[in-house]
């Protein structure tokens, strides 16, 4: 077992939006309102929520992510899935071809996107150096054990490197629930 710990981040259901549909949704020339810096560089949490409405659910309070991407993309757990009465796959963020689509709710108007929701994959972002130091590479897949009372073992976790990329290990509220796992906890790549 490599002895770096690596901290844990979990992410809740969120979305990621484009410019076009921000003003969609928030009005023309719209700007998100920066709540709370997140751990990978330039990320952020933003004051602006919406609501996914499907044909046998909906979900409220719906935090957007900052700052704009290319398209619109909605990242919820298994048992959001349950709630909206759709099926997600399990892909990398920004993997969103043939998923289904939602209805989104903002202030101003509402958007349907025909795909963008997915469940994300499991993953540990790094820098390059971190990668070498731990001997993985960009898009390897492999397993972490956590510790705690409840320890698991996660396998199915790619790992994800870029230069800007901050040292974490991020799941959904389902796996950190299952798994005993917060903010504050750790895991180990097994080898």
């Amino acid at each position: 077992m490599n002895d770096t710990r690596i901290p844990c981040g979990i992410s809740n259901r969120h979305i990621h939006v484009s410019k076009e549909d921000l003003a969609i949704l928030f009005g023309d020339e719209y700007c998100l309102s920066p709540k709370k810096d997140l751990s990978q560089t330039g990320q952020f949490a933003c004051e602006e929520t919406v609501k996914l409405v499907s044909a046998k659910g909906q979900i409220e309070n719906v935090r957007i992510l900052g700052p704009e991407r290319s398209s619109t993309q909605v990242e919820i757990s298994v048992t959001d899935s349950f709630s909206l009465g759709i099926r997600p796959p399990f892909r990398e963020s920004g993997d969103i071809a043939g998923t289904p689509g939602v209805l989104i709710l903002g202030p101003n108007g509402f958007k349907f996107i025909p795909e963008g929701v997915i469940i994300p994959l499991r993953h540990i972002h790094m820098d390059p150096k971190t990668a070498e130091k731990l001997d993985v590479k960009d898009k390897q897949i492999v397993s972490v054990e956590t510790e705690g009372p409840r320890s698991v073992l996660f396998n199915n976790v790619m790992i994800r490197i870029r230069e800007d990329f901050t040292l974490d290990f991020h799941i959904d509220t389902d796996e950190a629930n299952a798994a005993g796992l917060n903010n504050s906890s750790f895991v180990r790549i097994l080898r």
